[in-house]
């Protein structure tokens, strides 16, 4: 993972990560655990359960009626399915220090092809995508829903630069999770790790991005 470079390279497309860059994550283990205690539900059990589902899921070979009657609603519950599947979207917000603003930036300059590279379900990502207005800074959304590949598999990685048909070297992932941006780098994509807005604005200054 590269962060900096006396000679910056240049760039024909940024992709974005979307949890941990823009918004909290749509259904990691903090968010889990924050609607499984409002609905009262034994978080050891759903866990058991959760991995492989979910799994499938945010590949989109399974639908969210399946997740949740794999995880929860294989017995009967005292909520619906809807009620629960909305106290998941809320858990959906800005995080502090977060990077939409560099995100509108870099769209508006019409200087890159803009895009994510993101894990998530296509209920979540579709939902989160309209609810802060992020696709309409996008020109590709390269999500594990629609390529049916999970971060950081290299396998997606290797088909973002297929679908996007520019050099690896020309791409700039901005990711998080240090094994995610390691993963990218691995098949030749410049990645760097956020850290923040503050440390983001700076990492692409010395790219020659802002």
């Amino acid at each position: 993972m590269s962060n900096s470079a006396s000679n910056p390279p240049e760039f024909d497309a940024i992709l974005f990560d979307v949890g941990g860059v823009m918004l909290t994550n749509g259904w990691d283990h903090n968010e889990r655990a924050v609607v499984l205690a409002q609905f009262g539900i034994d978080k050891a059990d759903f866990e058991s359960r959760h991995p492989e589902p979910y799994d499938a899921w945010e590949r989109d070979t399974i639908s969210v009626d399946d997740y949740l009657k794999a995880t929860l609603f294989y017995e009967p519950r005292n909520f619906t399915q809807d009620q629960f599947i909305e106290a998941m979207k809320l858990q959906s917000v800005p995080i502090p220090e977060n990077a939409i603003g560099v995100l509108g930036e870099i769209a508006a300059s019409d200087k890159w092809l803009v895009g994510l590279l993101n894990n998530e379900s296509r209920l979540l990502h579709e939902y989160r995508m309209e609810k802060y207005g992020l696709g309409k800074h996008l020109d590709v959304q390269l999500s594990s829903c629609y390529l049916g590949m999970r971060k950081p598999d290299a396998d997606i990685y290797r088909r973002a630069v297929d679908i996007l048909g520019i050099p690896a070297s020309r791409i700039l992932f901005i990711d998080d999770r240090k094994g995610n941006a390691d993963a990218a780098a691995a098949v030749g994509i410049h990645a760097i790790q956020f850290l923040g807005e503050a440390k983001l604005r700076l990492d692409l200054q010395q790219l020659g991005i802002l």
